[in-house]
């Protein structure tokens, strides 16, 4: 790989909210984008922290322990563990960090298949 990868680029490649898309991997770790508007269900996931930073726009992390608010440039690590759900008023675009094969959802029945791009 030559080139650098555009988030933008990626990004107005699709248009699905909470479905993450890969765009690198990183010591078996997936860096993807994705979309949001509205709320995804409460999860959790047992095994891994969950990282978002956001891109665009406004996202809430809503957690056991209370919300956290994000704005652009701004990211926050939900720790394994903590039930949670982000919240996105409006379009918000964010950068996700998880280990390959996590799903979105904390389950593997409800979670968006893994995409790459």
């Amino acid at each position: 790989m030559n080139a650098a990868i555009n988030l933008n680029s990626k990004l107005n490649s699709f248009d699905e909210y909470y479905a993450p898309r890969t765009v690198a991997t990183f010591n078996d770790m997936d860096i993807m984008v994705v979309k949001a508007c509205g709320e995804l269900n409460w999860h959790v996931h047992e095994d891994t922290d969950d990282f978002f930073l956001v891109l665009r726009g406004h996202l809430r992390l809503e957690t056991e322990h209370g919300n956290v608010e994000l704005g652009p440039g701004d990211m926050y690590v939900v720790p394994k563990g903590v039930r949670h759900r982000p919240v996105a008023e409006q379009e918000c675009h964010i950068l996700l960090i998880e280990p390959t094969g996590t799903p979105n959802t904390g389950d593997a029945s409800t979670a968006a298949s893994r995409k790459v791009i």
